[in-house]
């Protein structure tokens, strides 16, 4: 491979090149798309090319050239150009007098996830982030892109359709082209109207879903939601989900969204819940990340990382709106609510790694941690989703307490569309910290150095008490004394997962991938060791048996208390009328009357 040679870039040219790009999929069992970029109008000798490293929304550098093979380029007659390769997502062709040239490659789409490729017999998806090459200083100038679909096959996509060209698209910028993933496939589509304007659902794949009834709470979500920021900013919308055997997630975009879910988990309402929450999440994503963010996240550069310390916001808010939407929708009531909430809490309080990252942090470090977990992050790490719903929780509470619940959250949120979403003018953490304040009404310093840029415990209780509510600390009967490890299976062979910090097995030298073998002699799988931990009381010490990189080593571990199962929001006793009338106002039901 040559060395690359500085060539001044292509955008210094007053000419804006025309870009058109064709997939195909002549062999979809083979999970390769076929892609045709033709340029034409282009004067450069040198001609750029390059792959996204990342698609918005999914904050990791995913390495998406690593799919890509067969490059070659060749002029308007056919003939072969030569071209370098000057990274590993960058592409120089020597172009020299051609105008019009054509690059062919192919992309290996076998990872079935919202923010990559997947190609099969039975459909077709990809992101274009992940599949489509742009020209570097060209970000804005307009693309066409036509999908050739196997025969009894349809394309669906937010992109424009060009007329009088089947399965033809025009994006008006790069980033519009990013933002518009594409299905293509004989997937099933449902029609319905929410406040004027049309949406579909858009299903892939076999389950035991009801589509009339996922139908009518989406128009419940897309109403409540739309109330909050005073409309819908789009002229159509649509739902694309992707059903398979245990996959979950979803990826926002601006005119419609990708859900991933797991195809038979739609029968019981604890799951039916839980996926209407992701509907309410992604969708709320349309105004929150897609049009009101970051300042970091203003202009993507798809090169590279692109680095805020707001995701916590863009992330945090959202899932703490998740579970409040289906509430206020009728989805589900305040005692289920409540429950969700206890959740998460239970899952926050379990992980050591919340005294160590903030939630800035976290929110800064995420290419290089969240999407990245190992043996120690949770012992090191916070997600800024989870902390980031429940500081958002308290925020909500602490601007319903000043204001004597004539403000929220909400207040927060269309003040930001406002000033922020509409233009779509990025925002630094100082301007959302300023507007915080201003619909709080009080200066917040404090809690934001403690709770946003700080590891202080969140005081759930202070910020509860004034609705009437609590948190209650419970450890289940059956809980074993703590020992402190995670195991990466419940059932065979007893592989630790994780060791907890300054735990009884840290402190006794256990570490992550042994294997464990025996307690006081005697062999212990994966599915039995909580039971044997039972046959101990705490301060009581145990020999722990195990394989450590194939070495037999032998432990004495003293344990200790068992730690808490579980964290509980539930009534206070002896409430003031004011905690009720508060209580009430927030939840829309007497706190004394949620129970225990």
């Amino acid at each position: 491979m040559t060395e690359a040679v500085r060539i001044p870039n292509i955008a210094s040219s007053a000419v804006k090149p025309s870009i058109h790009y064709q997939v195909e999929m002549p062999n979809p069992a083979s999970h390769l798309f076929d892609v045709m970029l033709t340029i034409q109008n282009q004067n450069s000798a040198i001609l750029d090319l390059k792959l996204p490293v990342w698609t918005p929304g999914s904050y990791l550098v995913r390495e998406y050239a690593k799919h890509l093979q067969t490059f070659r380029a060749e002029d308007d007659q056919g003939q072969a150009l030569s071209w370098r390769k000057v990274s590993k997502n960058h592409w120089q062709i020597e172009s020299g007098d051609v105008t019009q040239l054509k690059v062919c490659y192919q992309v290996f789409a076998h990872e079935l996830t919202v923010r990559t490729n997947h190609l099969d017999a039975s459909h077709g998806f990809f992101n274009p982030g992940a599949v489509l090459m742009y020209i570097p200083g060209f970000e804005e100038a307009e693309t066409t892109l036509a999908v050739t679909p196997p025969a009894g096959w349809t394309v669906t996509t937010a992109l424009p359709p060009v007329e009088g060209k089947p399965n033809t698209f025009v994006a008006d910028t790069f980033d519009t082209l990013v933002d518009s993933p594409v299905e293509i496939g004989a997937h099933s589509l449902y029609d319905f109207d929410v406040l004027g304007k049309p949406h579909q659902w858009v299903i892939w794949g076999k389950g035991n879903f009801d589509i009339d009834r996922i139908i009518v709470d989406t128009q419940k979500i897309v109403e409540v939601e739309a109330k909050i920021f005073g409309g819908l900013p789009y002229d159509r919308y649509f739902f694309l989900l992707h059903l398979s055997a245990g996959g979950y997630g979803g990826l926002e975009h601006k005119f419609c969204t990708t859900l991933l879910f797991p195809r038979f988990n739609f029968r019981t309402t604890e799951n039916y819940n839980k996926f209407m929450c992701l509907v309410a999440h992604e969708f709320f994503h349309l105004w929150n990340v897609k049009r009101i963010r970051p300042k970091a996240l203003e202009t993507f550069d798809y090169d590279q990382e692109n680095y805020t310390d707001c995701l916590w916001f863009c992330e945090g808010v959202t899932s703490f709106y998740d579970l409040a939407i289906p509430m206020r929708a009728g989805i589900y009531d305040a005692q289920n609510y409540l429950k969700l909430i206890s959740d998460s809490i239970t899952r926050l309080q379990a992980i050591p790694g919340r005294r160590v990252q903030s939630l800035s942090e976290s929110s800064f470090d995420t290419w290089i941690k969240l999407y990245r977990p190992d043996a120690n992050s949770k012992n090191a790490q916070v997600s800024y989703y989870l902390k980031g719903e429940l500081v958002s929780l308290l925020l909500d509470l602490l601007i319903r307490r000043e204001s004597g619940n004539m403000r929220s959250q909400d207040q927060v949120m269309q003040q930001m569309w406002q000033q922020f979403g509409q233009s779509e003018t990025g925002y630094t953490h100082a301007q959302l910290k300023s507007v915080v304040e201003s619909v709080a009404g009080i200066d917040l310093t404090d809690f934001w150095e403690k709770y946003i840029e700080g590891t202080v415990e969140l005081p759930y209780d202070e910020f509860l008490n004034p609705f009437g509510l609590g948190v209650k600390v419970e450890t289940a009967e059956d809980a074993p004394p703590y020992l402190g490890i995670e195991l990466k299976s419940e059932t065979g062979t007893a592989m630790v997962k994780t060791v907890f910090c300054d735990s009884p097995a840290h402190d006794a030298g256990i570490a992550p991938d042994d294997q464990i073998l025996a307690i006081d002699g005697f062999r212990v799988r994966a599915n039995q060791l909580n039971d044997r931990l039972l046959n101990y009381q705490p301060n009581e010490q145990i020999q722990v048996t195990v394989f450590h990189d194939e070495e037999l080593r032998t432990y004495s571990v003293t344990l200790t208390e068992s730690r808490p199962t579980a964290y509980k929001i539930q009534p206070l006793d002896n409430l003031t009328q004011a905690q009720q009338d508060l209580g009430e106002r927030w939840l829309g039901v007497n706190p004394k009357l949620l129970g225990s």
